[in-house]
């Protein structure tokens, strides 16, 4: 199954980039006996500053066709690492070739696009920035498929 980040904003050199290179290289090496991976990253930017209207219309130009969406949004489901492997476990295993998690701007995601997604996933009551967000799921990724994988890297 392959993974998707579909962002709102360009992601200049820096330790954020840094470390999510990091993790995609760990995630694809290690998710791919999993039947995991590649994990990419798609990044759109609104120049005409249409606003969450229009970052939801060039993330869903973004999306791979068919792909299950996960938004990531403050109202979303809060998930233990544990719990988060066992849902990418089971999209995998039903079948799921693509899925594509969206991290909207400044102002979050646009509520129709929010509206079209299969899974809302949290990372806490607080607002993080969409740059840490990044580096923050894709070390999820590695851990996921470090947990499926039976490693000690998760120690719960």
């Amino acid at each position: 199954m392959r993974v998707h980040i579909c962002a709102v904003g360009r992601l200049r050199g820096g330790p954020e980039a840094d470390l999510i290179s990091d993790y995609t290289t760990r995630f694809d090496r290690t998710g791919r006996a999993l039947g995991l991976g590649p994990l990419s990253v798609v990044e759109v930017e609104d120049r005409k500053g249409g606003g969450m209207a229009a970052e939801a219309d060039l993330l869903r130009r973004a999306l791979p066709k068919g792909a299950l969406i996960c938004c990531l949004d403050e109202r979303g489901r809060v998930e233990p690492s544990p719990d988060f492997a066992k849902r990418l476990g089971g999209w995998r295993d039903a079948g799921r070739s693509d899925v594509a998690f969206v991290i909207g701007g400044a102002d979050g995601i646009d509520p129709s696009l929010r509206a079209e997604a299969d899974h809302l996933l949290s990372f806490g009551a607080m607002v993080w920035p969409h740059m840490l967000v990044r580096v923050m799921l894709s070390e999820q990724f590695y851990r996921a498929a470090s947990i499926l994988a039976g490693s000690p890297y998760h120690r719960a």
